[in-house]
């Protein structure tokens, strides 16, 4: 048997060190979902800016065609719907939680 293949054999079955994974603060952990909550609202706030902007678009009697308004118009209130629902399990768990014998 060559050389060659026992250490590409070693070499592959090393055993390769897991990274650890550091624990945020809560403080840290705070912040970070802020920051996604604040990313995911103005993204929603986009997408109904984009329906506003192709709504006025298609008064106006500019070139855009009904269907891309009208996709827009529904991804936009799905976004919102998502959110709005999002919202109430976050209150509703918070519910759940003040109410918790200590």
């Amino acid at each position: 048997m060559p050389i060659q293949s026992i250490t590409g054999a070693t070499s592959a079955m090393s055993v390769q060190q897991p990274e650890l994974k550091t624990q945020k603060t809560p403080f840290e952990a705070q912040q970070s979902f802020s920051t996604m909550l604040n990313d995911a609202i103005q993204q929603v706030d986009q997408a109904q800016q984009a329906s506003d902007t192709m709504t006025v678009k298609l008064i106006k009697g500019e070139d855009v065609d009904l269907h891309n308004v009208m996709i827009t118009a529904q991804k936009a209130s799905v976004a919102l719907n998502a959110t709005v629902e999002i919202r109430n399990k976050v209150v509703e768990a918070y519910q759940e939680i003040i109410r918790m014998p200590v």
